[in-house]
């Protein structure tokens, strides 16, 4: 092959290779170091950049992070507001499309408060120490064993009260509610040996405790408030101190567990 023909030769393979490229600089290098690996045609050769994501939207990603998010007691606030909204909207203008909005959204949220108490109903079966009916019970079977029980733990400790405690039993002759409440109060007395001191607020009689003295200022003293009678206070040897167990007419059982409660039991154990 002579020179000529591989110069024709060389200048014909010439366009096939096409022009060399000068390497990117500055912004340009930039933007081509994020383009992705597939898009090197569209973002590469042909600079499609502008019509194409060659690169991701960083700034776009990061603004949307940083965006604060609403706290459960405003988005809570803001529900019961458009709520509100819708009710008031459809009672002002009680259109079908206004009623119908109204209860949907409402719909939406029973619903929700639906799964709230099925999922907290959930939690206390699988969690015992969240689940206050271990400590008293409300099923029929459950509660009748509980009461029987604090019945018997109550019996007990009342058997043994008389050592220390007795009863100021504050009473009128002239009281219809008297009349009534004495003869419970003395069952009460009698069943469990606790010594009754009862007092005549108006110098009268009673027939349940003979053995009765008149008010000189005993109730006074003791701080029990008001004239109101029945008036039953608790008394107790060793400390000294009066407790009030209740006024008006109380049941045997009432009188029982009152003063069960207020001797055995500390503020806010048994509830």
């Amino acid at each position: 092959m002579t020179l000529s023909k591989l110069s024709m030769l060389l200048l014909a393979l010439a366009p096939m290779t096409g022009p060399v490229r000068a390497q990117p600089t500055g912004a340009s290098a930039e933007a081509d170091a994020r383009q992705e690996p597939g898009d090197s045609f569209y973002c590469g050769e042909r600079r499609l950049g502008q019509w194409f994501y060659c690169s991701r939207p960083q700034a776009i990603e990061k603004q949307a992070l940083d965006t604060p998010q609403a706290s459960a007691t405003d988005r809570m606030a803001a529900i019961t507001k458009e709520l509100d909204e819708l009710k008031a909207k459809a009672i002002l203008e009680p259109t079908e499309a206004n009623v119908i909005a109204y209860v949907r959204f409402q719909r939406e949220q029973l619903d929700r408060a639906s799964t709230f108490s099925d999922t907290w109903q959930r939690a206390l079966w699988q969690n015992p120490d969240l689940d206050y009916t271990l400590q008293r019970p409300v099923s029929t079977v459950g509660k009748r064993a509980w009461l029987d029980n604090r019945k018997a733990d109550r019996d007990a400790v009342l058997t043994n009260l008389g050592q220390r405690y007795g009863l100021f039993y504050f009473y009128a002759q002239s009281c219809g509610a008297c009349d009534i409440f004495g003869p419970i109060l003395r069952s009460v007395a009698d069943s469990h040996h606790i010594a009754v001191m009862a007092v005549s607020m108006d110098g009268g009689p009673n027939r349940e405790f003979p053995n009765y003295t008149v008010d000189t200022g005993q109730r006074a003293r003791m701080g029990v408030p008001g004239n109101e009678t029945p008036a039953l206070v608790l008394f107790d040897t060793a400390t000294r101190h009066t407790v009030p167990v209740g006024f008006g007419i109380l049941s045997a059982d009432e009188i029982m567990d009152r003063i069960f409660m207020l001797t055995n039991t500390k503020v806010g154990s048994d509830y």
